[in-house]
């Protein structure tokens, strides 16, 4: 695991993280600090219990929509791929790659669950 994460300020600095409480962002950020290199999370317990922060805590973190939950009890930092850009040479991915088959990326670098719906026009030709 990396011993070196970032935050980037158009989301740590959004109204509605800084709304949040405390609790709340403390927890995204030790989230964030034991996360893979793809974001994923297995011990949010355990980071729990070392914060005192309470489950309601991650459960605001994911009706914000900055964390991503799956029902193996893996969860993964949405906003992972705009925080932190690895070296290829440093990257490993994740152990969870069913959990990552289920993401996609948009352009703007967040997770989101989920295939996008992709409407495709009929090439038009000219006679």
């Amino acid at each position: 695991m990396a011993q070196k994460r970032m935050f980037d300020k158009s989301i740590v600095r959004r109204d509605d993280f800084m709304e949040m409480p405390i609790s709340t962002q403390n927890l995204y950020f030790h989230l964030s600090l034991d996360a893979d290199d793809d974001g994923f999370v297995n011990n949010w317990k355990s980071i729990l219990k070392i914060t005192s922060c309470k489950e309601d805590d991650l459960k605001l973190l994911i009706s914000k929509q900055f964390v991503i939950p799956f029902e193996s009890g893996v969860i993964v930092i949405k906003h992972w791929r705009i925080n932190n850009i690895l070296r290829s040479d440093r990257y490993h991915e994740t152990k969870y790659l069913a959990e990552k088959s289920l993401l996609n990326t948009g352009e703007n670098q967040e997770y989101t669950l989920g295939t996008p719906l992709v409407y495709q026009l009929a090439p038009e030709y000219s006679i």
